[in-house]
């Protein structure tokens, strides 16, 4: 198993929170990332969003792009992993802007593509928000043009969407033959268009058996289309861990009591923008990205048997959030990876 962690750049994960004493600073996010080398992390995933989705629209963020760059120079082993959404960018400058940090990573870049979800950020932003399966379209030239101009010499497209001509990019990514990218995604036109264009799949979690069959899916795509395995099968997770359950349920009871305000500005959008397989109360959406529902919740011991169980399904990623960050990374390091290993050194004698 790798674990990854989500790069605090919203000032918080916890809808119902005011102040988790994570500032969304880039000194603070160097602050965590460097840590998280030092305690064994593998991979950090970057948001792309341009409102704080988690805070409320009018509350400080970091941008993604800039963010990775800075991140990449300031770390020697992570894997900085940013979202990229199409809507919002031309591809052939995308391909130039992750060769360039790939380069500063010294070959550790790697990308999410992200269909996007919130109609309202894009009229502020001046993205493009066309409807669900359109997006995926979308994305899936986005990712032709992408490869085409990190693998080919002088690369020539003509799509619905892109229109690229003899294009030439120098230098090419250190990765070959491109950085390894990210999708994640639960309708059906989603899950065709990645087990198409991704080299690894993510997902919001479940249960181990829910999140089990998730996977046996999509590797029956991938073969079905003739494609080598996936890379990685990562999933998203909120963590709580405490010396007690009792500790544990106390806390998770704080933080999922539910308040109103602009923290949930983007709530609608995401139920009815997205396809999703489950739907999204309240309850869910209280802590981000569904991150409840892995259930990572309760002491040392639970939480390690928990993530033995999700890698006998298939995954071999975590991409998990804390708060406040700090502290509960460090905990999480220092209690939780070792009983992993630990656990499944028992397993296997």
């Amino acid at each position: 198993m790798k674990y990854g962690f989500w790069t605090p750049i919203f000032g918080g994960w916890l809808r119902n929170v005011e102040d988790e004493n994570m500032p969304p600073t880039y000194a603070y996010a160097k602050e965590v990332v460097q840590a998280a080398e030092r305690w064994g992390y593998n991979t950090t995933l970057i948001a792309e969003l341009y409102l704080n989705d988690i805070k409320g629209p009018e509350h400080d963020s970091l941008e993604a792009w800039t963010t990775a760059a800075a991140l990449a120079a300031v770390t020697e082993k992570m894997e900085i992993m940013t979202a990229i959404r199409p809507g919002f960018h031309n591809p052939a400058v995308v391909a130039k802007m992750a060769a360039n940090i790939d380069h500063i990573s010294k070959g550790r870049f790697t990308l999410n593509v992200v269909s996007a979800w919130w109609a309202e950020e894009a009229k502020q932003y001046g993205g493009i928000f066309s409807e669900h399966d359109e997006r995926y379209e979308r994305a899936n030239e986005f990712v032709d043009v992408l490869k085409g101009l990190w693998i080919e010499e002088t690369f020539t497209y003509e799509g619905k969407y892109y229109n690229i001509q003899n294009a030439k990019l120098a230098p090419k990514p250190i990765q070959r033959p491109n950085p390894i990218l990210y999708a994640g995604g639960e309708s059906e036109k989603g899950k065709q268009s990645i087990a198409s264009f991704a080299d690894a799949y993510v997902m919001h979690g479940g249960t181990p058996e829910e999140v089990g069959i998730k996977i046996a899916d999509m590797k029956v795509r991938r073969q079905k289309i003739g494609r080598e395995a996936f890379h990685s099968f990562g999933m998203a997770a909120y963590v709580i861990c405490r010396d007690t359950e009792e500790e544990a349920l106390q806390e998770l009871q704080r933080i999922t009591d539910i308040k109103t305000g602009s923290a949930y500005a983007g709530y609608d959008d995401f139920v009815s923008k997205s396809q999703l397989e489950q739907q999204v109360k309240l309850y869910d959406y209280s802590v981000s990205n569904r991150g409840l529902r892995p259930n990572l919740i309760g002491t040392p011991e639970r939480i390690a048997e928990r993530i033995l169980a999700f890698e006998q399904v298939g995954v071999d990623l975590l991409l998990l959030q804390f708060s406040p960050q700090l502290e509960e990374m460090e905990r999480f390091a220092k209690q939780v990876m070792p009983l992993v290993e630990q656990k499944r050194n028992q397993i296997t004698i």
